[in-house]
């Protein structure tokens, strides 16, 4: 069929369950799609053709034989190369440490399995995470879906870029500063940053666990529900996972935002935008009005200083974590790299520790300012216009240490205060660029972000797959 990459995942997984079509016949497909997805964008690490196809071919086997299926069953995914796949080798985006098979697979792409989706290979990210445009002189830049001039955004890079051209259905990637909703934002996609504990991490390439999440990326809310439902919920490997049994998340879309209190914040965020993104979420803001919302102001704390305590941890964790590697193998991290990975050297204790030790009340606080005058904030995600990939690499001189703050200046916040965001596309800038919103909600209010995000879909179509 030629109307696959214009399906949802939903659709796709329905039409599979009902053998309208094949997943031989999807996963072909996109794997045609992807291997033109990664001359254009290089977005992929590894394309695993053989595996997939061998996978598809046993979905269809299954079905013949009338098994039961999962809810995504056949479905073609792919996932950032941060992930334990038995007997598959995984890299972190870097050259640094020997490539590996793990004996087990983590949580998340276990549970994506057993409800039956494919696996097509491997997506790019920023070396080790640590990076928020794309860039990676080890494998080579993830380039914007929309222009390969721009940014992909980062550090799941190849999530966003690969969901957006229609070489995948869904990926998982992670946030610990906005990982996952930069390159959501950046080309046009669904993007969210769960609440801490709510999806298992086990498995998963850690840069700072006190404050990394994984989450979906997905051009669709209600694909997004779908995965989300999959994998979230507690998992003994990961003990700082939540033993919470998660709600319907799709249940939840059909309930609509009719009454419900979205908050514009009076500061913090909005200065810092652009006047094309403010118009674009003033455009939200009067969608969801007209969907029944209640626009409310509210006075948010300052969220300057989280942001920086948020650096303090990350920074003191990455360090600790790489530091027998920066002692045996320095010359194998790429510059820029190396210096993310060596800034914890700089932080001394006392301040980590008051970090980590000021995050319960700050958040309490929060909670109890925001959150009782209203059930979801609304901020701007990028609060820029997409920069180009030459002014965010090395030599870009002074204006990109600018660039590079005002790219997690909406994010890191929320990542310190463990609370759940979601990115929706919000339209085009001026460029044909992406812009994109940003609702949070208090801790497990994934539910609630999943309306609103719905809501504004309903108004604003998302993105159809790049033409290419």
């Amino acid at each position: 069929m030629s109307d696959f990459f214009a399906m949802t995942l939903a659709r796709v997984a329905a039409g599979l369950r009902a053998g309208e079509f094949s997943s031989v016949e999807v996963t072909r497909a996109v794997l045609e799609r992807a291997q033109r997805a990664q001359q254009r964008s290089n977005c992929f690490l590894e394309i695993d053709a053989q595996g997939a196809l061998a996978a598809a071919t046993a979905a269809d086997a299954a079905r013949a034989r009338g098994e039961p299926l999962g809810p995504l069953h056949g479905v073609p995914l792919a996932h950032k190369d941060m992930f334990a796949r038995a007997g598959r080798t995984v890299s972190y985006g870097s050259r640094v440490r020997p490539r590996h098979a793990p004996a087990a697979r983590a949580a998340v792409l276990e549970r994506l399995a057993r409800a039956g989706a494919i696996e097509l290979g491997t997506l790019a990210m920023a070396e080790f995470a640590l990076g928020a445009t794309g860039h990676n002189a080890a494998f080579g830049d993830c380039r914007n879906a929309h222009d390969p001039a721009y940014i992909a955004g980062g550090s799941s890079s190849g999530s966003g870029v690969a969901v957006a051209l229609g070489a995948a259905y869904a990926s998982i990637g992670s946030d610990t500063g906005g990982s996952v909703r930069i390159p959501a934002a950046a080309n046009g996609c669904v993007g969210l940053k769960p609440t801490f504990g709510l999806i298992p991490r086990t498995g998963s390439m850690p840069l700072a666990p006190s404050i990394d999440v994984l989450g979906p990326v997905t051009r669709d809310v209600a694909d997004l529900a779908l995965v989300l439902q999959v994998i979230a919920g507690f998992d003994a490997g990961d003990r700082q996972s939540s033993r919470r049994t998660p709600p319907d998340y799709a249940g939840a879309l059909a309930q609509g935002v009719r009454g419900l209190r979205v908050g514009i914040p009076r500061s913090g965020f909005f200065e810092v935008a652009t006047d094309e993104v403010r118009s674009a979420l003033d455009r939200c803001v009067r969608d969801l009005r007209a969907a029944g919302a209640v626009i409310v102001e509210v006075e948010v704390p300052n969220v300057a200083p989280m942001a920086e305590l948020s650096r303090a941890i990350v920074y003191a964790e990455a360090t600790g974590l790489h530091a027998s590697w920066l002692r045996a193998r320095a010359d194998r991290y790429t510059p820029q790299v190396r210096v993310r990975a060596s800034t914890g050297l700089a932080i001394p204790a006392p301040i980590y520790f008051e970090a980590l030790q000021l995050r319960q009340p700050l958040l309490e606080r929060f909670v109890t300012t925001v959150f009782s005058r209203c059930d979801v904030l609304h901020t701007p995600l990028l609060p820029i216009s997409l920069p180009r990939r030459d002014e965010t690499d090395v030599g870009g001189g002074a204006r990109m240490w600018d660039i590079l703050a005002k790219l997690v200046h909406c994010t890191a916040p929320f990542n310190y205060l463990g609370l759940p965001a979601i990115a929706v596309p919000a339209g085009r800038d001026g460029k044909g660029l992406p812009i994109a919103a940003q609702y949070v909600a208090r801790p497990f209010g994934e539910s609630t972000l999943l309306r609103v995000a719905a809501a504004q879909q309903q108004a604003q179509p998302p993105f159809a797959p790049i033409d290419f």
